[in-house]
């Protein structure tokens, strides 16, 4: 059969419909941008519109006194974010941070003596990685009190980075939840973290004060309707506890609708798509998956935040 080409119906560019137009591109920049202008010229596409309303999304929760939380994995703490975080725990916009046993491990370092994050692939070989003896003394000392005192594993570790007065407490993210009487929760998988290699390691005392922690993160899942909630950094242990505690508290009849997620990693991983990402939003809210580096993309996406909070009104 030959076809005849000079039949093929064709239509007119101008009528058909399109999903970019010249309105949704990017603005000149002039390098005299402030951070609000700068994000306002990002193309109104994918990424940059999804930037814009996540910036708007979660200055609206705050506005309306609606709860945003933050679950990160620790390499957020191992490129140095702490200081771009602290300031949102102090104002009050962050109000609780749910991380996984390695965040408490960095965040001591640092508190302790100022650096973190070792050369796996050159110490394991002798059987040195992980073997920092402050690391694991003193986490350990701090969980086994806290588990005799009823507390949960971040309060724990907080409480000792800040009764310790460790020189470098200023950059730690756990103390300055404790601090300011905010709740930060770690949720341990036994035998991921290095300091569960050390003799004073004890998993009742571990697994006692996670499970607090965990139960303390529901309670604060429970009040997240029409809040924000990221995920920025961990591929499976805190969406695996999100979608658990979203599932408990709508057993319990608690209703958490009109949910903004926002996840932000090096690439799209299944189970943030999944637990954070889609299922959480299916009946109502949105969710959002920004990929990029750590130390770029949070850093712009909290100064968007509080660009956007402290505009005056009259500009909104």
């Amino acid at each position: 059969m030959t076809l005849d080409w000079h039949k093929l119906s064709t239509y007119s560019l101008r009528d058909r419909p399109s999903k970019v137009t010249l309105a949704d591109f990017s603005q000149p920049f002039t390098g005299e941008e402030n951070i609000s202008t700068f994000i306002d010229k990002l193309p109104d596409i994918l990424g940059g519109r999804d930037l814009k309303e996540i910036v708007d999304r979660t200055s609206r929760a705050f506005a309306a006194d609606r709860l945003i939380l933050m679950g990160m994995g620790a390499h957020v703490i191992k490129v140095g974010l702490a200081p771009a975080l602290i300031p949102l725990l102090e104002r009050q916009i962050l109000q609780g941070i749910a991380m996984n046993g390695a965040g408490i491990i960095h965040d001591f370092e640092i508190a302790f003596a100022g650096k973190t994050s070792e050369d796996v692939g050159a110490v394991l070989g002798q059987g040195n990685f992980g073997m920092a003896r402050e690391t694991g003394q003193y986490l350990n000392e701090a969980i086994k009190k806290g588990a005799e005192n009823g507390w949960g594993l971040g309060y724990a570790v907080g409480h000792y980075i800040n009764h310790a007065r460790l020189p470098h407490r200023d950059q730690s993210i756990v103390a300055a939840c404790h601090r300011l009487d905010i709740p930060l929760t770690v949720h341990v998988a036994i035998g991921t973290d290095i300091i569960h290699m050390h003799p004073d390691a004890d998993g009742a005392a571990i697994g006692a004060a996670s499970m607090k922690d965990f139960r303390t993160f529901c309670e604060l899942v429970a009040r997240l309707e029409q809040g924000v909630y990221f995920n920025v950094g961990s591929a499976v242990v805190l969406p695996e506890v999100f979608l658990k505690a979203l599932s408990l508290v709508h057993n319990l009849g608690h209703q958490v609708q009109e949910l903004t997620t926002v996840a932000i990693d090096f690439i799209r991983q299944y189970r943030v798509m999944e637990n954070v990402v889609k299922r959480p939003t299916m009946k109502s809210g949105k969710g959002f998956y920004l990929v990029g580096q750590h130390e770029i993309l949070l850093p712009l996406l909290i100064a968007g935040i509080l660009a956007h909070i402290d505009a005056p009104a009259d500009k909104e």
